[in-house]
């Protein structure tokens, strides 16, 4: 839902914020590639000279780093934006996913832990990273509506989540309601919009979508020339499921990547404005997430919130797209 302002609320939930906003997976410093930290901060200042109001992390981001940089950025500014964080995953040092755990006792005290490295004692939002098949929905959806509750959070979220996990969340809330889905969305991959998209839109939720320039890929981050670091979870080739980057697919998708560049410049703009911009153009979308490590990366991203794209330009990225090898309409869950 888009304010007359050009904020955008999460579904009919009331809470606003700027279509463009950041995701610190990348500033976290593990799994993403090194990242430095000063220039993350300045990054952090950009974003919000540049009209970013929602900032995405997790404590499994560099096992706790984002947190501590964001909050670090955020003291002074606390209540000009919007905070999201996540719970429910077990990491290790390297911030290697080593489980998922949703009871009451973990949840809680995770929870407090990304307070103190947020510097608040409240986030706006508070969201399941995962589904997490060991622990019923019956008893996860009570312990986040006591989240809200105890004043640590505004309101509760879930993240990959399908249309059918959605509704059984929802079935199990008495006092408060999901006001978002957090999902990777892309041109890429527009499987989890196909899945739970129209379930948000029915029950009055928005959408948060993730990896808006495929995780690198339509960033220019990733070159025919780039080799990962052993320890970047994009190593494989594999991208949440889809063989984007592997051996076979690579060329095809590094040429539909061109194509889109130059489509970018035809239209006066830059290739991470058009992909965004395009993941803005889905009703349901209320914020597109993009990780970013220097101030230029954020600067041009936020820039896509004043492009609009006319449907002849989508007509032909359509078309480009067509040329993309490897994506599959299976979830991964």
């Amino acid at each position: 839902m888009t304010t007359m302002t050009g904020m955008r609320q999460f579904g009919t939930s009331g809470i606003g914020v700027a279509p463009v906003g950041f995701g610190t997976w990348p500033i976290g410093g593990a799994r993403y590639g090194s990242s430095d930290d000063a220039e993350a901060l300045r990054a952090l200042d950009a974003a919000r000279e540049a009209g970013v109001t929602l900032f995405d992390t997790a404590p499994s981001y560099g096992a706790g780093h984002a947190e501590e940089l964001l909050g670090q950025a955020m003291e002074g500014h606390r209540d000009r934006v919007t905070i999201v964080t996540k719970g429910g995953l077990i990491w290790d040092d390297g911030s290697h996913v080593l489980g998922r755990r949703s009871d009451r006792d973990y949840l809680f005290a995770r929870l407090d832990e990304s307070l103190r490295r947020l510097r608040t004692d409240y986030v706006d939002i508070y969201a399941i990273h995962w589904p997490d098949t060991e622990t019923p929905l019956t008893e996860t959806m009570p312990i986040l509506e006591d989240v809200v509750r105890s004043g640590r959070a505004r309101a509760i979220a879930v993240c990959n989540f399908t249309g059918e996990q959605i509704r059984e969340a929802a079935a199990h809330l008495t006092t408060e309601r999901l006001v978002a889905n957090q999902v990777s969305y892309h041109l890429f991959d527009d499987r989890w919009a196909t899945s739970s998209f129209p379930v948000c839109d029915d029950l009055g939720m928005g959408a948060m979508a993730y990896g808006p320039l495929g995780h690198g890929l339509l960033s220019g981050a990733i070159t025919r020339e780039t080799v990962f670091d052993p320890a970047d979870w994009r190593a494989s080739g594999m991208i949440f499921g889809q063989a984007l980057l592997t051996p076979d697919n690579r060329e095809a998708n590094h040429a539909v990547v061109d194509r889109l560049a130059a489509l970018a410049a035809d239209v006066g703009t830059t290739l991470p404005r058009l992909a965004i911009a395009w993941v803005l153009t889905n009703p349901t979308v209320t914020a597109a997430l993009c990780g970013a490590r220097t101030a230029a990366e954020i600067t041009d991203s936020a820039a896509a919130m004043d492009l609009h794209l006319a449907p002849e330009t989508l007509a032909l990225i359509d078309d480009i797209m067509a040329g993309a090898a490897g994506r599959t309409t299976e979830m991964l869950t």
